[in-house]
């Protein structure tokens, strides 16, 4: 959101001010446009910097010609000065560069050089921006910040509270977890359709029944109400005979879910399988649900860095609203 300021000459008072107030001035008032000063000035050093470092390098589709990278990035000097740029009614901008660097994998040539990027405003030192000959600010605006929220809700018919989470990442997909009157958790993808959270869980990796109930052992602790025993008990996978995939492609998916584990048949690579496609065949209707589709899509979605970033902020309120709901109790 912008704002555009008067004309400095209209505001401008040749008398003094006379104050009327009753409390005489104890402090002095703070710069109240340091922080916009400092987040700006942080944006063009470490931001920038930041941002580069999550594109590169980028590759071609092959992965085995050409690879470029981003050095470092500098702004050169402004064509105008802020006045001018009033006066001429442009926008007070400078330049910026990045240093790249081109690798051919086939002939080893490497080939180094400054790319412009284009012109970016520049904040003034009064904290404004000029575009187009207009003095104008950006306005802080509240967003909500990465992390996990869960939010209580009654169900008329049942009287129960039920429990709904959005865990909501930097960059990339939201999450929703849901909790039905008949103790089924259930999970969506920004917002598509509903996916059990237990087959959500094996398509991650997580394949039998006795290591998803391991993991909620000392939350899932209602004797009347057992979500995960009656989310897996709704969720079924076929028995492995009834399932068809190459081994070639079983063990592939194994390897790049848990690289760490020797392959094992009985620890339900045949399940994992299962649930990616079934997975892929609720996010994407009408597209062919192969296994190699389906990992491609939960790879995107979860595990490449440049799609999907809790950050910094996001773990930390991950962590500690995890932490603090693991010491109370509540009934849903």
């Amino acid at each position: 959101m912008v704002i555009s300021l008067p004309n400095e000459s209209t505001t401008t008072r040749s008398h003094s001010v006379k104050s009327y107030a009753n409390i005489a001035q104890i402090l002095d008032v703070p710069n109240l446009i340091q922080s916009q000063l400092g987040s700006y000035d942080w944006f063009k050093s470490e931001g920038l910097e930041e941002v580069l470092k999550e594109v590169s390098p980028i590759v071609d589709y092959t992965a085995k010609k050409y690879e470029l990278h981003f050095l470092n990035h500098e702004f050169r000097e402004p064509k105008y000065s802020p006045e001018e740029c009033k006066e001429r009614e442009i926008t007070f901008s400078r330049p910026l560069y990045v240093t790249t660097r081109l690798q051919m994998k086939e002939t080893g040539e490497i080939k180094q050089q400054d790319i412009f990027m284009g012109d970016i405003p520049m904040m003034t030192d009064n904290g404004t921006f000029i575009i187009n000959g207009a003095e104008r600010v950006v306005v802080s605006q509240l967003v909500r910040s990465p992390g996990v929220y869960f939010v209580y809700e009654k169900n008329l018919v049942t009287n129960r509270n039920l429990c709904f989470a959005k865990l909501i990442p930097s960059r990339g997909a939201w999450l929703e977890f849901e909790t039905s009157s008949k103790d089924i958790l259930s999970v969506k993808v920004d917002r598509k359709r509903k996916v059990s959270a237990t087959s959500f869980l094996r398509a991650l990796g997580i394949a039998s029944d006795d290591e998803i109930m391991g993991l909620f052992t000392d939350v899932d602790l209602d004797e009347n109400h057992k979500y995960i025993k009656t989310t897996l008990d709704k969720d079924p996978v076929p028995e492995a005979r009834e399932l068809n995939f190459r081994s070639d492609d079983l063990m592939a998916v194994w390897q790049w879910l848990k690289p760490d584990q020797e392959y094992d048949v009985v620890l339900g690579p045949k399940k994992i399988a299962y649930s990616q496609v079934e997975f892929y065949r609720r996010l994407r209707p009408g597209e062919p649900p192969t296994l190699e589709n389906a990992g491609t899509l939960i790879q995107t979605l979860f595990f490449d860095g440049r799609r999907y970033d809790l950050g910094k902020v996001g773990g930390i309120n991950l962590i500690e609203d995890w932490l603090l709901r693991k010491t109370q109790k509540r009934e849903f």
